[in-house]
């Protein structure tokens, strides 16, 4: 019946797995189906660091290779990135050890962008992420 209703109403269904829970019903619970959305929970906060990292790394790209464009805008783009990963880190801190491995694979993307945005060549990059994480998500730094 649960899945059924997984399929049917998440809504309804997820309210009923939390009543459950605090119930302490666990025999009703719909586990296959709620290992699945835990998981999905935590990719998907995954992918919002990285996202967000994506972002950040394609405007201190435009910051650093166009700098006659420069503007208040990219400035304030930076600064609500860096304070949705801050919030994002502070919910959930072990996030931070993946902070290295998101770099490495937004740089790439970060590029294409910026790219795009600027007109620039590929080669006018560097092929790898010259700043540190804590340049990145510094408030009070840029290159």
């Amino acid at each position: 019946m649960t899945t059924a209703l997984y399929e049917k109403d998440f809504y309804s269904w997820a309210l009923g797995q939390a009543n459950l829970l605090r119930n302490e019903d666990y025999t009703e619970l719909d586990i296959d189906n709620l290992v699945e959305e835990i998981e999905a929970m935590a990719k998907r906060d995954r992918r919002e660091l990285f996202n967000r990292l994506k972002i950040i790394l394609m405007h201190l790209l435009k910051w650093k290779y166009q700098p006659s464009h420069r503007s208040k805008s990219w400035m304030d783009t930076l600064d609500e990135q860096r304070d949705e990963i801050d919030t994002l880190l502070d919910d959930s801190p072990s996030l931070r050890r993946e902070l290295p491995d998101l770099v490495v694979k937004a740089y790439p993307k970060a590029i294409i962008k910026a790219i795009k945005d600027t007109g620039l060549a590929s080669d006018a990059f560097p092929p790898r992420c010259e700043w540190t994480i804590e340049q990145i998500l510094d408030p009070n730094w840029l290159s």
